[in-house]
């Protein structure tokens, strides 16, 4: 495993976050935190109990999870895209470093990135509401699960994607709506049996069920199967990526 190799393109990742922290930490900590105002304290006190749970601290998880599959995305595909698109990407496949350790190097920095926002948010959600964690260790799990497996996601976007535009489709019009549609400010069984039916469909639902948990040991759908998924996508998107990268699929031309 060349571990130099690695550290070069996760320290250049890194680089970029700490040179545009307004963008990368600022912005998403700011707009949650308007989400927190408007449904933790507004709305939040004129809602009845979920689970033995308060509004407010209910939609903690599903507020973190829409940070964190959004940044997830944004992150790890404009990480491999500015390669190509710059033309450098041929010089880091020209190196005497692997498949893995590319991947190693990008998606560990872009994970990096949206566990550092989602700790900055959980500290940010304490200023607006009281919520507790009853399993910190799977809390811990689940976040950074999420994040490599969402960044892995990303990764295999920023190599699809041809033009700037692209890289915004999938985080604006399939990633964000699931997510609202997964639960994030709802149970699932306050919705007719036929939603219901439908919503266990949304796999992002299973996600946020399973991180919400670890924090009230209540979700929507049992934790064994929240995992179940969750490991289940990371393998499609692996052998997705292994595909790209044997292929040469939008990297090598």
């Amino acid at each position: 495993m060349n571990w130099h190799a690695i550290h070069a393109i996760y320290h250049f990742e890194m680089a970029r976050t700490w040179r545009t922290l307004a963008q990368s930490i600022a912005s998403p900590v700011i707009s949650t935190s308007l989400y927190f105002i408007v449904f933790g304290s507004a709305i939040g006190s004129r809602m009845q109990t979920i689970d033995g749970v308060s509004y407010g601290a209910y939609i903690v998880p599903g507020l973190v999870m829409l940070s964190i599959l959004t940044q997830s995305i944004s992150n790890a595909s404009f990480g491999i895209y500015m390669p190509r698109f710059s033309g450098t990407i041929y010089e880091i496949l020209s190196a005497p470093i692997s498949a893995m350790e590319i991947v190693i190097g990008f998606v560990g920095a872009a994970a990096s990135k949206s566990i550092i926002l989602g700790v900055l948010i959980l500290a940010t959600a304490r200023l607006f509401v009281d919520y507790s964690i009853a399993q910190p260790l799977w809390m811990i799990a689940f976040l950074v699960l999420t994040s490599v497996t969402f960044s892995l996601l990303g990764f295999i976007i920023g190599v699809w994607a041809d033009g700037f535009e692209k890289l915004q489709v999938v985080p604006l019009l399939i990633i964000t709506p699931l997510t609202f549609l997964g639960g994030s400010f709802y149970s699932i069984n306050m919705l007719p049996p036929l939603w219901q039916t439908v919503s266990l469909f949304n796999p992002v639902l299973y996600l946020v069920s399973g991180f919400r948990w670890s924090f009230y040991e209540a979700s929507d759908i049992g934790v064994g199967i929240s995992l179940g998924v969750t490991f289940g996508f990371m393998l499609v998107c692996l052998l997705v990526i292994g595909w790209i990268f044997r292929t040469g699929y939008r990297i090598k031309t």
